[in-house]
């Protein structure tokens, strides 16, 4: 990864769990955040959601110099053909994971890396199985834990995935929000 070390590694997001992938893989970088409008046409479904907002977070960075790479990333829960974004209170917050009691789901993560004359975009995909859940234990992690800033209303890292998540076939960093292994091979791909 020497090359990178050039590049001046922009990570166009606010959540604490990128930061903390990204700063795992051993890399140097700012942060910078672009608001941008996360709606989608209502046609879209799965991947295709997250890679499309992705695209218009890398996007929304008008100008790239020579030394410069943007990586921006979008995360969504699909479960039962629905698609769950970030809970906008507690309600929408005990409904989604009621929703996702019991059940499998996915966790798609699209990922844009932006040089100055392009943007390349992939996207990862991890199946979750969630044990049942009462009301209680969904009220407990809601209050303690306050899931507001995270797709599906929950983060495997906090103490739902220790009790409720009974397994997941896929990337566990891709839950958190970033899928490491398969961004390290496209940064590498981009050398």
């Amino acid at each position: 990864m020497e090359d990178l070390s050039q590049k001046t590694i922009i990570l166009a997001s606010k959540s604490p769990r990128r930061k903390e992938l990204l700063s795992a893989l051993g890399l140097t970088f700012k942060t910078d955040v672009k608001e941008v409008d996360e709606s989608y046409p209502d046609t879209m479904n799965g991947a295709a959601v997250a890679l499309y907002i992705a695209g218009k977070k890398a996007e929304a960075f008008d100008v790239v110099y020579d030394n410069e790479l943007v990586i921006t990333a979008d995360t969504i829960v699909c479960v039962d053909d629905l698609i769950l974004g970030k809970p906008k209170d507690y309600d929408e917050a005990f409904q989604m994971l009621t929703r996702l009691s019991g059940k499998r789901h996915e966790v798609i993560t699209g990922v844009a890396l932006k040089t100055r004359d392009r943007i390349r975009t992939f996207h990862e995909v991890t199946a979750v199985y969630f044990n049942q859940l009462n009301d209680e234990q969904i009220k407990y992690y809601i209050e303690n834990f306050e899931p507001y800033d995270k797709a599906g209303a929950y983060g495997i890292q906090e103490w739902i995935g220790a009790v409720a998540v009974r397994h997941i076939d896929g990337s566990y960093t891709n839950v958190m929000g970033l899928p490491t292994a398969k961004l390290y091979n496209e940064l590498i791909k981009l050398l």
